[in-house]
């Protein structure tokens, strides 16, 4: 497991979000464009997915996130359309980068062999 994470830091450029997805070993790149709404309020917001995981997505928000906060997030085709929840935030000037795991089983999101 501790290769596939040295795997993923070294193709990855060294982003705030890469420099997150450190902490989950089994996270891919990923260049998945979503809208993302809050649970209860906000407006909504185009950002990209930029690594995954069978249960989480870690992407950069122009948003503040907290921990535990729900969201929604869609695909532009429908694709994908899930509710997850925030379970890393690191705050940096101008962007809030968060890791959030699925409320549910996502069928067929990352196909692992």
């Amino acid at each position: 497991m501790a290769n596939e994470a040295l795997e993923v830091s070294n193709l990855a450029p060294a982003t705030p979000v890469a420099r997150l997805a450190r902490f989950f070993p089994h996270a891919i790149p990923l260049r998945l464009p979503v809208q993302l709404v809050r649970e209860h309020r906000g407006p909504e917001e185009t950002t990209v997915i930029e690594f995954g995981t069978t249960q989480e997505v870690l992407f950069a928000s122009s948003q503040g996130w907290e921990f535990a906060e729900r969201m929604r997030l869609r695909t532009m085709d429908g694709s994908l359309d899930v509710e997850a929840s925030v379970v890393a935030v690191q705050y940096h000037p101008g962007q809030t980068v968060v890791a959030a795991r699925f409320t549910g089983n996502v069928p067929n999101w990352i196909i692992k062999s």
